[in-house]
């Protein structure tokens, strides 16, 4: 039996805008096989919602915080419910 899908809310704060966060997240999704989505904020931090295994979901985490320029200071996360066939992993439009 496989491990369980999970899918996470996350919001990060620090030094997250203008670094690159959106393609380094849509890429280390890609490379570890998670899906979801992610979309900078008004307030200058970035939301995702990811969704895989729990180590799929921690190895994008870990990647991120390893981004050059990228300065994570705070993250919540909180559980919600996976979506079905969810294909992918998105870079939606935000505040820029």
């Amino acid at each position: 039996m496989g491990e369980a899908i999970l899918r996470k809310r996350l919001r990060f704060f620090g030094q997250v805008q203008g670094v690159g966060f959106r393609w380094r997240a849509r890429q280390a999704a890609g490379a570890f096989g998670a899906t979801g989505w992610v979309q900078n904020e008004y307030d200058g931090s970035v939301s995702m919602e990811l969704q895989g295994t729990e180590a799929q979901i921690d190895r994008v985490v870990e990647s991120l915080a390893r981004g050059r320029f990228i300065e994570i200071e705070a993250m919540d996360s909180r559980a919600v419910p996976p979506v079905p066939d969810e294909r992918g992993f998105s870079v939606r439009d935000g505040w820029d």
